[in-house]
Formats: structure tokens, sequence, C-alpha cells
């Protein structure tokens, strides 16, 4: 605010006066009597490193103040023990801007990743469920040999520019491990300091400041500095203990990607020593890169090809086969193994729903539903000797239902059909608004239409899924875990207040149907959609799903169309073989804003996507050739950063 009068610190010794703009730190707060000053004092309150709030010093705090308006933010909103932090807001995110959003955009640093070999061998180290290594006996291995500080020294000196203008954190396992690590440094000519959680406010602040001032190069570290550290000119992190903890590994990234005048790119070094199977390599680099673990194993094999501008990752060869070695092995891959472990897990916990199942066990969705076979969440239970409630008779097709929902990543679908299958009694069809009873539809042709006959009605569809409660019952559990998994904020489609589609959310082209309204409204079933556009006459619009990679056997030359994103805002799509721009198609195409038609445009990355993506509704910007035609759209809400570079980068 360019004020340093403006406002009052509450924090040590400083105790405002006047309560009107106040900074506290989080321990001042718990240690008071909250009831000091009214709940509704403040209009508005603001929390940082809002991850924390599970804590009891913040839920005493949340609990008590009152503001018109509450703003929590944090840099790692997932966390690790599955603890829910977001209903103090109703589970809406006001803004979001992820790691990669805020490097594409600028506001980041890139970052340059080594994984480096270190020859050491964890196996041997005690692990403890929910703990990880015994950190006494890691702290005596890493201090043990003094090539181990000497391996670090000289692969730092091989990656950063320079030694001697670098500003370097390094994070350890025990202060034992710091101070060893700060001795070698100093040994070897690199100026270094050790810091710990019980180091003093002096020590600490004289640590950053004359690192900042470059009177040392590296801050060895223990348990400080993963958050609230504010030194832009940090340009290099050493990783020097094994951390599995997604949020940690992020926090301690993040520290050298803040923005400062001549940095242009942060080294980070990652010591990989040969693991336990207990170690999940996964949790931090799905943290990192999103996607599944089958899809980062392949990104490992390949040599992590996709990353943002400015970005780099490399592990060395004995890396790469240590991190595959433990996406392959760290978790139960067969049947049986998983039943074990929810059979271990169910006799030490009452009621282990499908979600404290996946945290516990670090498996993914897909492991619980393959697609391949009968399994699912009901299955694992019954194996794993869990009671569950009496089949219906069509128990085994509407479970495999089930496993075609996993795509559902929007709030209103999410809410809504938890509303409906919340109650035991089914919804009455008459009583439902159009949108309520599209959502319904959507819901009903996903779980019964392949079960019922072509002209079965709405009714008939409601009363099966009724029927089987344990269908019911598990189906509220997935829609629980996937709510957790959201991941993109969604728009709901101001020209259609009657369509339940949501922007950047994820659709069947059955719940596309049915979301406009095809077919009979009486009926579960909607018509077949097997080309890449339809014309829907019951919402006045044009509706194209296309695929961005056309590399797949299934496509013919005459149906690989040339379709990617040319900007956030632009699309590039290629409409059929045929069509040419004065046919009664390519008009529609044309001069659909005159005729007060809509485009909705649906994207997919790979032909075995069941979902497309809804990129929302397009405008005719402008063409290129005929049969076919080459159309630019420009869409209403731009892709968000993580979809841009999906669908810019599959054309190559």
């Amino acid at each position: 605010m360019r004020d340093p009068s403006f406002g009052e610190k509450w924090v040590g010794k400083s105790h405002p006066t006047e309560f009107e703009h106040v900074f506290a730190s989080i321990q001042m707060l718990s240690a008071l009597n909250l009831s000091s000053f009214p709940g509704d004092h403040f209009d508005v309150v603001i929390i940082d490193e809002f991850h924390h709030a599970a804590a009891t010093s913040y839920v005493r705090l949340l609990q008590h103040v009152e503001p018109r308006e509450l703003l929590a933010l944090t840099a790692t909103p997932e966390r690790s023990d599955g603890q829910d932090i977001f209903h103090w807001f109703d589970n809406r995110i006001a803004a979001e801007l992820r790691l990669w959003d805020a490097i594409d955009q600028g506001r980041l640093v890139p970052f340059i990743y080594y994984g480096v070999h270190d020859g050491l061998d964890l196996t041997m180290i005690p692990w403890r469920r929910g703990q990880g290594y015994d950190i006494v006996a890691l702290s005596n291995l890493y201090t043990s040999t003094d090539s181990w500080a000497r391996l670090v020294v000289k692969q730092l000196i091989e990656h950063v520019e320079s030694a001697e203008s670098m500003r370097c954190l390094g994070f350890c396992v025990s202060i034992q491990h710091a101070r060893f690590m700060a001795q070698h440094f100093n040994a070897s000519g690199i100026a270094a300091t050790a810091v710990w959680g019980e180091s003093s406010e002096t020590d600490r602040t004289a640590a950053l400041r004359n690192l900042r001032d470059g009177k040392i190069k590296v801050i060895f570290s223990v348990d400080v500095f993963n958050e609230g550290l504010d030194l832009p000119n940090v340009d290099t992190i050493l990783m020097l203990r094994p951390t599995e903890s997604p949020t940690l590994f992020m926090q301690q990234l993040g520290r050298g990607l803040r923005r400062s005048r001549n940095k242009t790119v942060c080294t980070v070094l990652d010591f990989v020593g040969t693991h336990r199977k207990e170690f999940r390599y996964d949790r931090r680099f799905l943290a990192l890169l999103g996607g599944t673990r089958k899809e980062l194993e392949k990104a490992v094999n390949a040599g992590f090809p996709y990353m943002p501008a400015g970005c780099f990752m490399h592990l060395d060869k004995k890396s790469s086969e240590i991190v595959l070695k433990s996406l392959r092995s760290a978790l139960p891959s067969v049947w049986k193994a998983k039943a074990a472990e929810l059979r271990e897990l169910a006799q030490r916990t009452e009621n282990v729903s499908l979600t404290h199942f996946l945290d516990e066990s670090g498996l993914e969705l897909t492991d619980i539903y393959d697609g391949q076979n009968d399994h699912g969440w009901s299955a694992l239970c019954e194996q794993a000797g869990i009671l569950t409630k009496l089949p219906g008779d069509q128990e085994l097709r509407l479970r495999r239902a089930i496993g075609r929902s996993l795509h559902i990543d929007d709030a209103e679908r999410l809410d809504s059909y938890r509303a409906f299958l919340n109650s035991d009694v089914p919804p009455v069809l008459d009583a439902l608004t159009r949108r309520q009873y599209r959502l319904l539809r959507m819901l009903i042709n996903c779980m019964t239409g392949g079960v019922l006959a072509r002209d079965a009605t709405m009714e008939d569809g409601v009363q099966l899924l009724w029927s089987h409660g344990q269908v019911r019952s598990v189906l509220i559990e997935l829609l629980n875990e996937l709510d957790l998994r959201r991941t993109h904020i969604n728009y709901d489609l101001d020209s259609h207040s009657d369509v339940p589609l949501q922007v950047h959310a994820r659709y069947t082209r059955r719940e596309i149907l049915a979301a406009v309204g095809e077919g009979k409204s009486t009926e579960v079933v909607v018509p077949e959609w097997r080309e890449g556009v339809r014309s829907s006459k019951s919402s006045r619009t044009e509706l194209l799903a296309f695929t961005l990679d056309k590399s797949s056997d299934s496509f013919s030359p005459s149906t690989r169309y040339h379709d990617y994103a040319i900007s956030s805002s632009l699309i590039h799509w290629e409409s059929q073989s045929t069509t040419s721009a004065d046919s009664p198609t390519g008009r529609r195409y044309r001069e659909h804003v005159a005729e007060g038609r809509s485009i909705y445009l649906f994207s997919r990355l790979r032909t075995n996507d069941r979902a497309f993506w809804f990129l929302g509704p397009g405008t005719y910007r402008g063409h290129v050739g005929e049969k076919p035609m080459a159309v630019t759209w420009q869409l209403e809400y731009p892709l968000s950063s993580d979809l841009f570079v999906q669908f810019a980068a599959a054309v190559a």
C-alpha cells in the first residue's frame, strides 16, 4: 500500500491500540482469550497459510470471528491427512492460480530439477506407518560418511551457474544433519550456516540477512523455512531429505520460485537414495505434474517431455530406475492385495469410506474401478469381509455403471446427484424444475441407460436405481471423493438457463444430449450420437465434439481433422470433409449469431476418453477453405492454462 504507517502488529511484544487494521500471528491469537474482542469487530478477516485450518488454533479462531468477508490464502490447499478445509467456504474457491499457471504467466520463475542418485541405501532404516522413516536412524546414516556430503558439494558446483553468486536453501533431516552439511560446505569454501526450529529469532534473522547480502551462500534448515519465507533472491534448492509429503515437497520447491531482479531460473537438486517399498515417490511428483500414476510413469520413461516454457526435469539413469520401481511396487497391484489392505484398515477403523481407504492406501480411483473387470468399491468391500446392503436384481450391471462416472467434476452435478441419492424416497418428477429434471435424466441415463429397454420411462429408471440401496450408497461415496478432486473453476451458461452444462467440466455424449433436452424427455435413453457434430433442435445449438489426438488407427485419412487451440480464447476446428461454406451446415456455422443459434464446443485428448471437456460457447470468427472448412471459433470463456497447454501441444 506504500504506507509504512498502515496497520498495527499483534505479534510478540507488539500489541494494537486502535484495532482498526491488525496484522496478527496465529501463535499470539492462540495464546489469548479470544473473547477479549467481539467476533464481529473486524469486517474483513484474511488468513494466510490456510492449509493449517484443521489445527485446533485455527479452528478456535474461525469459530470465534464473524466477519462480513472471510478470505483464505494458501499455496498448498491439498492436505495429505484428508482433512477438509474448504467447508468454511461451502466448498467454493473464489480464485485459483496453480503452479504451472503462475510460471506460464511469469508470476513465478521457471525451475530446473535434477534427480541425482546419491548411492545411499535406506531400505534398512526403520519405517513407522503414518510417520515415515525413523528420523534418528536417517540422520545417523546421512552424517555417517563424509563422501555423501562431498557428493552434494560436487553436484551443486556442477549444476549451478555460479556457486559464488547463488543463494541456496538446503532442507535437512535433523539438527545434526544441518550442522554436518554446513561444516562440510564451509570446509569446501562455500560459506554456509545451519538454523532449526529452536534457533533464536536473532540467529534466523541474521542468517537470512547474510544470505540475502551474499555473505553466506547456503542456509541448511530443519523444520523452518518450509513456508512463510519471503526471500525472493533464493535461486537454488537442495532437497537433502526423503520427502514423500506432497505439501512439504511443493513448499520446499516454492521457496525458490519467487521472482527477483536478474533471477531467471531456480535450480533444484533432489538427492535420490534406494528406498524402502513403503516410500512413495508418486505423491510428490503427482502434486507437481498432475495426472495419474500411469501417466506419471510414462512421463518418467520419456524424460518429462511436457513442461511449461523454461522448465526442465531430469532424473539420472539410476534415479529414474528407483523412481519407476517405486511407482510400480509401492502399492498393492493385485485385487487380493487391495482387499487385504482394506481388511486391515477396517480392523483399525470403523465405517471405512472410499475416501479414507484411498487416502490410507495411496491408490487411485482407477485402481478400484479399472474398467476391465467387475471390480468396484462394493466388490472390494465384499472380498474384504465388510458388510454391504442386500443386492438388487440388476446389481452387477448397475455397479458397472458406477465405474463410468469417474469423470464427473463440477459442483452442480455432484451436489444435485447427492441431493437426489441421499433421500430414500425417489424424487417426484413433476415437482422438479426443467434444469433439475435434466440433471436427474443425466444421472438416470448414466446409471440405467444400459440396463433398461429403449422405451423405458424416467419413472422406470428412477424406480430401478432406488431399488438398489448398495448402488446408491456407493455412488454417494464416489461423488464425495470426486468432489475432493475438482481441479477447475466452472461457469454457468448465461444463454441457456435450463441447460445444466458447466464450462470446463467433462461430459459424455449421452450427458450432453440429456442436458440440452434431446430425445423424448419422458424416456431415459437419449438418441445415438456417433459423429463429431450434431444439431440440437430442442436447444437451437450446434454441438461440436472433437478429438485432438488423431494418431489412432481408428481415424481414416478422410477423418483426420486438424483441431487445436490457437490461444486460450481461439480454437482452430475443421468441419467434416464434405462441408462447404455455402451448404446448409456451413451457413449454420457462419450465420449462427444472426440466426440466434449457439455453438457449443467439446474436446477430448484421446479417442478412448469417454468424456469431453466442455469448452463453452464459441463465436464464428472466420474460416479458410472448404470441404473441410477450417473455422476459427472464439471462446466465450478462455481456457485455463493447463487445458490450453494440453490442447495446443496435442498438435505436435
